[in-house]
């Protein structure tokens, strides 16, 4: 049964799941919320309208999600390559995520890269990079409904 604390965040789900996955026994917990660190810092090397470059702290990057949950909801997450790096205290993952928005009915497909730091078992650092111009193309797409 899920965890009825991230019932809200419930449109990432497979998002979530792949980070999960990947990095697997590198992390404690069953949900991303679970495996990053109170502290962490979540940096976006883009700029995106609504996106901050830089979120600080686990309630701070739960705010933003819900943000994101409340325009896109994703239907799958997969292409995962996935680089264990630093001796096991880290990894760079490739994946894509697809879904739709939500305002529009538009498609929306994505690659990401990011680079996890991980401390104590928890994500401390994770550096994201994404292809802007699909995110922007899917966001201001006219109606497809």
């Amino acid at each position: 049964m899920p965890d009825p604390t991230y019932a809200a965040y419930e449109a990432a789900t497979p998002y979530f799941d792949l980070v999960r996955g990947a990095l697997g026994g590198l992390v404690d917990g069953a949900h991303f919320f679970d495996i990053v660190a109170d502290e962490i810092v979540y940096e976006v090397l883009y700029d995106f309208p609504g996106w901050p470059r830089m979120i600080q702290g686990r309630a701070g990057l739960m705010a933003q999600f819900k943000g994101y949950v409340d325009n896109i909801r994703l239907h799958s997450a997969d292409q995962l390559i996935n680089h264990k790096i630093d001796n096991g205290r880290g990894a760079v993952i490739e994946y894509e995520v697809h879904g739709t928005i939500l305002a529009t009915g538009a498609k929306y497909h994505n690659r990401f890269c990011s680079i996890i730091r991980v401390e104590n078992r928890k994500i401390a650092h994770w550096r994201d990079y994404m292809d802007s111009l699909a995110a922007w193309n899917a966001l201001t797409a006219q109606s497809e409904r």
